[in-house]
């Protein structure tokens, strides 16, 4: 059983969707949570109170994750406010789809900077806490296979997620000395607010029929993996990335149009 008693988790974006089921499995796990969120204050207040109904304390950040400062303030808050750092999770992003060369290069640069920079912010403000604090500690990335796949009308995206998980791996390699630990999770298609700024509600669900698990995947099974990563149990695991997507990366899968041996 997981057990996170005591630890001070740091989640950006958690108003909704995967950051929002992450902080509360997290508090659900012992920690105490303090999260970041940039839009839908009454949501972020509903996870606080949720946060608290499991009897751990909680600390909601308004701020934006692509403003350095911002990042490194909701750090200090979070450390100030709830004594130390223990666990990040770097969960915010920001998406448009178009076809590249005729996207507005402003979104483009928008889903850049929140979701990469904004996962490059998180994580030196969170090295430097923990460093400060002698080592140790677990940060999460919810990165996603749009790091691997060239899926169309995504190019920022795509471009934001592959340079996050490089990122990441050389976080991890940098950091082992100090025993702090920095891993990867790429959910799969999640079943997320967000997704209905692309697709109608009937859309995504004949779509989620379709995948090889059934359906799409729930915000609650990614914030269980971040869970386990984050376990103290689970200290040998760093630099590595844990599919949350019901086989919809694997090769049969991608080339299902391809003719299959009996």
């Amino acid at each position: 059983m997981v057990k996170l008693n005591d630890k001070i988790a740091l989640v950006t974006g958690a108003s909704r969707g995967i950051g929002r089921a992450t902080a509360v499995a997290l508090a659900a796990a012992g920690a105490d949570v303090a999260f970041t969120f940039r839009s839908h204050a009454d949501e972020a207040e509903a996870v606080a109170d949720e946060i608290r109904a499991l009897g751990r304390r909680a600390l909601a950040i308004s701020g934006d994750v692509a403003d350095e400062q911002e990042v490194d303030a909701a750090v200090a808050e979070t450390v100030g406010q709830l004594g130390r750092l223990d666990i990040a999770v770097s969960n915010a992003a920001a998406a448009d789809r178009g076809l590249f060369h005729e996207l507005d290069m402003d979104l483009f640069r928008r889903t850049i900077d929140v979701t990469m920079y904004g996962a490059v912010h998180l994580l030196r403000a969170a090295t430097r806490q923990l460093l400060a604090q002698g080592g140790g500690g677990s940060i999460v990335v919810i990165s996603s296979p749009h790091a691997r796949l060239a899926i169309p009308r995504s190019m920022p995206y795509n471009m934001a997620k592959a340079a996050v998980d490089q990122m990441a791996r050389t976080a991890a390699i940098e950091l082992a000395e100090h025993r702090i630990r920095v891993n990867i999770v790429h959910p799969g298609w999640i079943d997320t607010p967000g997704e209905r700024k692309f697709a109608s509600e009937e859309a995504i669900q004949q779509a989620g029929a379709k995948l090889p698990w059934g359906r799409l995947g729930r915000s609650e099974e990614i914030a269980r993996g971040v869970v386990f990563l984050c376990d103290p149990a689970s200290d040998y695991i760093s630099g590595s990335t844990l599919e949350i997507d019901g086989a919809i990366t694997l090769p049969w899968w991608a080339n299902r149009g391809s003719a299959v041996p009996e």
